[in-house]
């Protein structure tokens, strides 16, 4: 594994409030993030939104379960655990997601695809009942 994604691995499996200083030595300063709610460009803006991230949840941790890498390239799969008051109940969560990551000696380009509905708008009280109601109602 290339140092660049080792480093990337080692972050987010601790990944803290404590250790957001770390995303500066992962990330390029100008690293283009994308995920199926945002689009962040710059290290400072990425800081940011792991920072408004972690002071909305009680909770968060990512597990890797599997990587893939080749010429600068890579493919991560992993989950994501995390408990937020206001969705679920404030019981925990879990999101199967992978990320497509492209780096030299640190990460540039950061995409995650993940699953919004499964992690938020199933998780909302009202809407999450009307959600599961239509993907019963598709499934039979």
């Amino acid at each position: 594994m290339s140092p660049a994604l080792d480093a990337f691995c080692r972050l987010y499996q601790s990944l803290s409030p404590a250790q957001l200083d770390g995303l500066r030595r992962v990330y390029s300063q100008d690293v283009l993030f994308a995920d199926p709610a945002h689009d962040i460009r710059g290290i400072d803006a990425l800081v940011a939104y792991f920072e408004g991230l972690f002071a909305r949840v009680k909770q968060c941790r990512f597990d890797i379960i599997q990587v893939m890498e080749q010429d600068g390239e890579a493919y991560v799969r992993w989950e994501m655990h995390f408990i937020h008051p206001s969705l679920n109940h404030g019981r925990p969560v879990s999101v199967p997601g992978v990320s497509h990551l492209c780096f030299a000696d640190r990460v540039f380009y950061h995409r995650d695809f993940f699953d919004l509905g499964t992690m938020l708008y199933e998780r909302l009280p009202l809407l999450g009942s009307c959600i599961r109601a239509l993907k019963r109602r598709l499934n039979s």
